[in-house]
């Protein structure tokens, strides 16, 4: 199994690289895992103190869950994934049985914070987009998808979303292999690592 981490800040592009990649292989050779499926469970507080949850921060990601899915995955074992839920903050009771596949993208903002789970990668991609595409992206997404208001999303972005991505997200592009720039639709990039993904099946 080749297993391949794609992180990068929020709004940065992430899931149109991963789809970008999907597009060009066999649906049966390859699954997507998402971090944001890894938020902790929060069950024990109620809806207004999950919603001052900082998500941003790596603790707030179950890495512990995250890690021993990819390794049973790895050695060829079915998983349950949970789902999350960002209108609720909160996982659902529901899971998503997620079989191996020869090739694994693990996608999300702070996958590259936790050493045990970067260790896993065999390649390391990190997306790149600038500041203000990025908010603007997350507030086109938040509104739409996840019900925010415009001045909660502001907020909560000059909060926690730019301190933290300064603090955890942008240091991490020094572990990555590849950094793709996504400030326009970037097929060379992108090219280079399918061809890397066919030359590793």
């Amino acid at each position: 199994m080749l297993i391949l981490g794609i992180a990068g800040g929020t709004g940065s592009g992430k899931t149109t690289v991963v789809n970008q990649i999907l597009n060009e292989l066999p649906a049966d050779e390859v699954g997507v895992i998402s971090q944001d499926s890894y938020y902790k469970k929060n069950t024990n507080m109620s809806y207004d103190e999950r919603s001052k949850i900082n998500f941003d921060h790596p603790k707030s990601i179950d890495f512990d869950l995250l890690v021993g899915h990819l390794k049973a995955l790895r050695k060829g074992e079915v998983i349950e994934q949970p789902i999350y839920s960002f209108v609720t903050h909160n996982r659902t009771d529901d899971v998503v049985l997620t079989h191996p596949r020869k090739v694994l993208i693990v996608e999300g903002i702070l996958i590259f914070n936790n050493k045990e789970l970067l260790n896993l990668f065999d390649i390391k991609i990190f997306v790149h987009a600038d500041s203000d595409e990025r908010l603007i992206r997350r507030i086109r997404r938040d509104v739409a998808e996840r019900g925010r208001d415009v001045n909660e999303v502001l907020d909560r972005y000059q909060k926690t979303l730019k301190p933290m991505h300064q603090q955890f997200i942008e240091p991490t592009k020094n572990y990555a292999d590849i950094i793709i720039p996504n400030d326009r639709y970037n097929t060379v990039a992108v090219d280079i690592v399918r061809t890397v993904i066919s030359n590793k099946l």
